[in-house]
């Protein structure tokens, strides 16, 4: 539920709680209340005041993001909603909030619940860290960089990588802004993804953004070769499925492009194959399943700077159709996570045939990464490693 409409919903409830005592003050006798003309028994008066206490109770734990407030909500409501019956014509408006709490729950119930692309997310995240073929016990060296172009290794050896645990998983949570074309609104968003390399990669990348004031809900799955990508407005509303060759293709790329700039240590054992091109470019053709793609890598000081693809086609927004358009995501501000060092800030470029209508479409911010992530624990499980801001000075 979105920053706003939760608090909202917060102030109408308590608001609508705290109406309740009127009932319960009527009831024990505590105080006259003329807005209330009907009688009211002191048994009643209990059930008033306990709808008093659980619907306040519902808005202090929505207002503390506690996951379990729609258990309060829904017994709050159905009290509450019993009171005002037994004194209908006096207390029928506080129907109208227990409709809003009804909202509220009901959206609670499509984003969180068993059918969501949340839950469906998690359950895709915990059934590939429950298969990724741990890594943790062996250590990078400068012998496992020798098969690899002078720039690439550096850029991995920049990384943070030689002397620490290879990945064979990583979570990574993000926030930053998107849009559908140069002249559509920006959304903003968080994301979180969790990668998987081996024989059959994955990337599971969920994204929570807002369009309009309104949540979206955003489901990219790549396990093994196949890939889907599926939008919803307010968890609801289907507003792009899409899947097929093209799709393959497309999450494939993005696998690549994730190796270079969150997982530069998993380019040691990765299926590409290398061909230096001067002293700034290297291209990579990579390989999962059926899909090759091919990659141009730009470094700069021993950094990788930017990552240039024919192969990811922009999709329309309904996800039905595919355009062949170069793509790139160019990389900055290089900062520190624990022991790696990796680029903190990155966009996504579509180049279309004339350069003047390239635009950003995309724009992230690295906030935590934890490789080789346990399955069996909690959602930070692992190596949480968060960037280390520089300070400023006094």
């Amino acid at each position: 539920m979105r920053t706003f409409m939760r608090w909202f919903v917060v102030v109408v409830l308590v608001g609508h709680g705290l109406i309740h005592l009127l009932g319960a003050a009527k009831g024990f006798d505590w105080a006259e209340v003329e807005a209330l003309t009907q009688p009211i028994e002191p048994a009643l008066g209990l059930v008033w005041l306990t709808a008093a206490i659980v619907v306040v109770a519902t808005g202090v734990l929505l207002a503390a993001r506690n996951r379990r407030w729609w258990v309060a909500g829904t017994i709050g409501v159905l009290i509450s909603q019993a009171a005002i019956l037994t004194s209908w014509s006096d207390a029928k408006t506080g129907t109208l909030a227990n409709l809003l709490l009804l909202a509220a729950l009901g959206y609670t119930f499509v984003s969180h619940g068993p059918t969501s692309y949340r839950a469906e997310y998690q359950r895709l995240v915990q059934a590939a860290l429950s298969e990724a073929q741990p890594r943790s016990d062996v250590v990078v060296t400068e012998a496992d960089l020798a098969h690899l172009p002078e720039l690439v290794a550096e850029h991995v050896r920049r990384s943070g990588a030689v002397g620490q645990p290879r990945v064979s998983s990583l979570r990574a949570k993000i926030h930053g802004r998107i849009r559908a074309s140069a002249t559509s609104r920006w959304m903003t968003y968080t994301g979180e993804q969790v990668n998987t390399y081996g024989p059959a990669p994955s990337r599971l990348f969920w994204m929570d953004a807002t369009m309009f004031s309104l949540p979206v809900d955003v489901l990219h799955v790549l396990v093994g070769p196949t890939a889907t990508m599926r939008v919803k407005l307010c968890s609801m509303l289907p507003m792009a499925n899409a899947a097929g060759p093209e799709m393959d293709r497309a999450e494939t790329v993005t696998l690549f492009n994730d190796l270079c700039i969150l997982a530069p240590v998993a380019l040691i054992d990765a299926p590409i194959v290398w061909q230096p091109l001067d002293d700034s470019h290297v291209r990579g053709v990579f390989t999962n399943g059926a899909q090759t793609v091919t990659a141009d890598l730009t470094f700069r000081d021993g950094d990788l700077v930017d990552f240039i693809s024919d192969d990811r086609m922009s999709t329309s927004q309904d996800g039905s159709t595919f355009t062949p358009q170069p793509w790139s995501t160019p990389v900055s501000d290089y900062r520190t996570f624990g022991t790696r060092r990796l680029a903190t800030r990155g966009e996504g470029r579509w180049h279309p045939t004339a350069p003047r209508d390239q635009f950003v479409y995309f724009e992230y911010n690295l906030d935590t990464i934890t490789y080789n992530p346990d399955a069996a624990a909690a959602n930070t499980s692992g190596q949480v490693l968060r960037v280390r801001r520089p300070r400023l000075p006094k």
